[in-house]
């Protein structure tokens, strides 16, 4: 296992629950309606005479599969009669207190947030049932002031939160480098600033940081304003993959609807597989679904980079964020957690069987 990979999500769970954020989001506004572009068919059957399902995401590229999928009705068009509603969301407290009320059923949200919602429940709020994306985070520098990796020493590198998935990534890359610096003040032998990614940007033009360990798009907003790579995060994991969004559901909502998360999921794998066979077009409904939700399309020279870095998956990387919650825990930032049950993937493997495809793995995490 690289070093670096330590990144993550379960940093969250020492954190209280409403101060966390999802590090790969916080663009766009608070919960409101989205806009499917595929209304219901005249006499489409509900499913199990339900009237509805309740779907939340973020107005966010690392939750593309949501965002195309709600573009182009391809989730309406599997839940036929039953009609997707959908809300967005700026960060994964929200999404999870709307989970926890019933007032969304389903929704992609970042691991972080996921493992944090089941601890502080004892497991029984939610369960992950699918995954979305990998990748997609970058530490972009000043070239003028960093020219190495070895040059982030003494610099300012900001963060999106402390303990959200990128930070405890940063802190724990500084670590395995030999050095020190305190997680809670962010001070030592690196400043790690905790900055909200909406206003990362400005702080970099203005000079009071050299670089950001961020998700996209605000790494490509970065270099657009002249900053450079330095390192993809995705490098330090095997294959290059790591888990950046999730799909979960409200566990009440699974027990009592299973053939409409099933349909969620057939809309959500035959997302992934359009957007595998047709990317500029699913890039291009990405961004008008951005901006219908958040009321700002991005600009081609940060929506093209930061499409590039993203993967969307079926498979939910179990392991990664197992590993990342073992990171966290040797970091300091929380009590070893038990993640036994975060995972029922018996509807996605049932969904994938039926589309010819293999299962994909629990990493011994799932529901027995």
């Amino acid at each position: 296992m690289p070093a670096a990979p330590r990144t993550t999500l379960t940093a969250l769970l020492a954190l209280p629950l409403l101060a966390l954020s999802l590090g790969a989001c916080g663009y766009g506004s608070g919960a409101s309606e989205g806009d499917g572009k595929t209304k219901i068919a005249a006499g489409a059957k509900k499913i199990d005479g339900l009237d509805s399902v309740k779907i939340g995401y973020f107005p966010n590229l690392t939750h593309a599969t949501a965002l195309v999928g709600n573009r182009e009705g391809l989730f309406q068009k599997e839940l036929g009669g039953t009609e997707a509603k959908y809300s967005q969301f700026n960060a994964g407290p929200s999404e999870i207190e709307a989970l926890n009320a019933g007032s969304i059923d389903i929704g992609w949200i970042g691991p972080s947030p996921a493992i944090n919602g089941y601890t502080k429940s004892a497991g029984k709020n939610l369960r992950i049932i699918g995954g979305s994306a990998s990748g997609g985070v970058k530490l972009v520098v000043n070239p003028k002031k960093i020219k190495s990796l070895a040059d982030v020493k003494g610099k300012k590198i900001a963060t999106p939160q402390l303990g959200n998935t990128q930070d405890v990534a940063f802190l724990n890359w500084i670590a395995e480098r030999g050095w020190k610096v305190d997680a809670q003040s962010g001070k030592g032998d690196v400043s790690v600033i905790r900055t909200d990614n909406k206003i990362t940007p400005d702080a970099y033009k203005s000079g009071s940081i050299d670089g950001a360990w961020v998700p996209e798009p605000t790494a490509s907003k970065l270099v657009a304003e002249g900053g450079k790579v330095l390192l993809d995060e995705a490098d330090l994991w095997p294959d290059k993959k790591f888990v950046i969004t999730n799909i979960i559901v409200k566990q009440s909502f699974l027990e009592e609807h299973p053939k409409v998360v099933e349909a969620v999921l057939r809309g959500s794998v035959k997302t992934n597989a359009w957007i595998g066979e047709n990317p500029a077009k699913a890039k291009a409904a990405a961004n008008a679904q951005l901006k219908a939700d958040s009321g700002k399309a991005l600009p081609a020279e940060v929506l093209d980079p930061a499409w590039k870095s993203i993967s969307t998956t079926d498979d939910p990387l179990a392991a990664t964020l197992d590993a990342e919650a073992e990171h966290a825990v040797r970091a300091g930032l929380l009590e070893k957690p038990d993640l036994k049950g975060i995972y029922d993937l018996r509807p996605l493997n049932k969904v994938l069987r039926a589309a010819g495809r293999p299962p994909v793995d629990d990493a011994g995490l799932g529901v027995k």
